[in-house]
């Protein structure tokens, strides 16, 4: 099993590689429907990302926020977040440097999944959130179609010489998800990121890419299609 160490090391090698393809496409698209959905809880408040990368998201959402902060395994992450002007600090979810009740807003994308001791995790998300403060949490679901083609593809590559494989990953299904939340945090809905599209090459056809983007947001807000994202959003309260 992959440990914080070793989840470090894998950060850094794929720093390098981290924003290949993310400004257009369906990694931009996958960014633009996690920016719109955080955005109305991050507007003039404390907020923090858990995982905050080279800062794509943060760089957005400090845009509209009271204060933005970052916090990442990976020196060589944070390195391109500083880059952008970032409040960032190095640090593990399962140990967040900050104090009690500090935010308003906190969220992780595409983070938690990597995360081993999920339940640390998610202890440690409610006790830096502020009472009736909001955490958006995404994982990755078991029940979607970008788990099968995962399950078909296989691991995809994070620079010349490593793939997903290298880290720990889970696969989550969402009332197991609700289940193990902590009693301070209460479950308010999920939101589905990628609920139909079958793989980034899709979004490579023009006309295909546009009635995709379309279909996604209004998809990922949907009673029963946000269940089958592949990238699973808990929006979560704290009592």
């Amino acid at each position: 099993m992959m440990t914080a160490r070793d989840n470090k090391t894998y950060y850094d090698e794929f720093a390098a590689w981290y924003e290949n393809e993310r400004h257009h496409g369906y990694h931009a698209m996958i960014d633009d429907l996690e920016v719109d959905l955080v955005t109305p809880f991050c507007r003039g408040r404390d907020v923090l990302e858990v995982g905050c990368g080279t800062g794509l998201i943060l760089t957005r959402v400090a845009a509209v926020a009271q204060t933005a902060v970052g916090v990442d395994i990976s020196p060589g992450m944070l390195e391109g977040a500083r880059e952008r002007g970032l409040d960032v600090f190095e640090g593990s979810a399962t140990a967040l440097p900050f104090e009690d009740g500090r935010f308003d807003t906190v969220y992780s994308f595409k983070v938690l999944a990597h995360v081993e001791d999920i339940d640390t995790a998610l202890a440690e998300v409610s006790r830096v959130l502020r009472p009736g403060g909001h955490a958006l949490l995404e994982f990755y679901n078991r029940h979607s179609v970008r788990y099968l083609a995962k399950r078909i593809g296989g691991a995809g590559k994070i620079s010349a010489k490593t793939d997903e494989s290298a880290v720990f990953t889970r696969w989550d299904r969402p009332n197991e998800l609700i289940a193990r939340l902590p009693m301070d945090l209460e479950f308010q809905r999920f939101a589905g990121v990628r609920v139909f599209t079958p793989g980034a090459f899709a979004h490579k056809v023009p006309g295909l890419r546009r009635a995709l983007r379309k279909a996604e947001f209004l998809a990922r807000d949907a009673p029963v299609l946000s269940r089958w994202g592949g990238f699973l959003v808990a929006v979560l309260r704290k009592s």
